[in-house]
């Protein structure tokens, strides 16, 4: 399989327009094994210093959030108690904005991804949540500050869906107003979006009218 891997260019966008143009792109990692591949079909857009939700908010730079503010495109990785999950930074130079890539859909490598997460009832379950995806892809913290461009692990071009919705973000309750900002952008026609019926009601938007 061959990948256009997108270059640093497509980066150099405001946040919440580089959210919605991830969904359809595609997460690949290499491992001993094999290529995994899968097409991101759900994001989440962190505006930084004035997004009460975004680990950077209120210009906040910690060991953790360093990354953020620097250039556009690479990696920024946390642990949410056990689980490592994998962001794309945003904005500019000093500017700590990040994408949190959600749900992926499984392309290439279903096998080695389900035997990396055990005995689950549903093939969904695989790789619909941030935490889900990482550990069956084999992501971890080692890959903080990498870009998004590497030789192991990359995001390539893909194919476009027709239209994506824009919702509340998961799981940011006590984040004042922000518990309300439509950051969150997923691919409808996806099985594997994480979340409820009712969190996944929203606004649909057509891609090729942006």
């Amino acid at each position: 399989m061959e990948f256009s891997v997108l270059r640093p260019c497509f980066y150099e966008k405001p946040t919440i327009e580089l959210a919605q143009e991830l969904i359809g792109k595609l997460l690949v990692k290499k491992t001993d094994e094999e290529t995994l591949v899968a097409r991101i079909v759900e994001t989440e857009a962190y505006l930084g210093t004035n997004d009460r939700a975004a680990h950077s908010f209120g210009n906040r730079r910690t060991k953790r959030t360093d990354v953020m503010f620097g250039p556009p495109g690479y990696i920024y990785t946390y642990l949410m108690h056990t689980h490592c999950l994998i962001n794309v930074v945003g904005g500019q130079i000093d500017q700590p904005e990040a994408v949190l890539i959600r749900a992926v859909e499984p392309i290439a490598g279903m096998e080695e991804m389900q035997k990396r997460r055990g005995s689950l009832k549903r093939d969904v379950d695989v790789t619909n949540g941030p935490g889900k995806l990482t550990k069956a892809m084999g992501i971890t913290m080692e890959v903080y500050g990498e870009p998004c461009w590497g030789e192991n692990l990359f995001i390539a071009n893909g194919e476009k869906p027709s239209s994506i919705m824009a919702s509340r973000r998961i799981g940011i309750d006590g984040s004042g107003e922000a518990v309300d900002y439509l950051y969150r952008f997923t691919s409808p026609q996806s099985r594997f979006v994480s979340g409820t019926k009712k969190q996944n009601n929203g606004i649909i938007l057509n891609r090729e009218e942006q």
